[in-house]
Parts: C-alpha cells; structure tokens; sequence
C-alpha cells in the first residue's frame, strides 16, 4: 500500500514538475477565457436573390472579412424549406468584441466593398433580414 501511494505520489509530482516548465498542457482558468469571439450570421435573402448572394459572399465577401481579420469558418445553407430558398448562414471569428467593432467598420468603410456592394445590388437589395448572434466556446467546445 505504502508503495502504491508513494509511487502515485511521484507520479502527480513528476507532472506538475512538467506542468511547471510548460511541457505538459494542464490548463488554468486565465488560459481557458479566450477573448475570441465568434459571430453566426443569417441572412434572409431578398425573393429570388439567394444565388446572387451567396455569388457575393463567394467571389468578394470572403476575401474581403479576410483583408479585415474577419477569420471565415463557414458558410451554409439550410437543407429543409422554407428556408433553403431564401436563407445564408454563416460564422466568423474576431479577436475579441472591440475586435468585431472595428473589423466591421472598417469593412463596411472599404472601398471595394462599397464597389461590390452596389454593383451587386444594382438590381435590387439582396438581404431582406439578418439577425446576429455572438458566441463564447464553452470549455469543452473543440472550437475555440
């Protein structure tokens, strides 16, 4: 018995000693609370302008959250009707939400999005609705 707990002893003695020099990945409470914050979008397209929106988002918009460290990690469209139709979803990442602020500023503010923007939409507005919702990884999301 004496062997088992000394044995077990030097073994929680042993990780913390690799614990201490950084070797062994234990996490502590300041390292699990990211500021990094995540952004889902939905937006509902305009009648008939799903496919002109996703276009967009394919041949400008991308490009253009990367140039303004808007980090993309995917983009979808619902499987079920009614809103496979008319609906985009979408989920990015910012540094932190000051981060998000200033990202979409300067976004909004790019010349070349303002050029896209209105050439895409010399036709018509191509959203309709958007909702937005930011997201914290819990502690067990493999997402962080």
């Amino acid at each position: 018995m004496k062997k088992v707990f000394t044995g077990a002893a030097l073994t929680v003695a042993f990780a913390a000693g690799f614990a201490a020099h950084g070797l062994l990945p234990i996490e502590t409470v300041a390292q699990a609370q990211s500021t990094r914050v995540f952004e889902l979008r939905t937006y509902t397209a305009a009648d008939g302008k799903l496919q002109a929106l996703s276009d967009r988002f394919r041949d400008h918009t991308v490009a253009l959250f990367k140039k303004h460290d808007m980090e993309s990690l995917g983009y979808f469209i619902p499987q079920d009707d009614p809103a496979k139709a008319n609906t985009l979803v979408y989920l990015i990442a910012h540094k932190d939400r000051e981060a998000s602020k200033k990202n979409w500023a300067e976004f909004l503010a790019d010349p070349e999005w303002r050029k896209v923007s209105a050439e895409s939409e010399a036709n018509g507005r191509l959203i309709a609705g958007m909702t937005t919702v930011y997201l914290d990884p819990t502690s067990y999301s493999p997402m962080k």
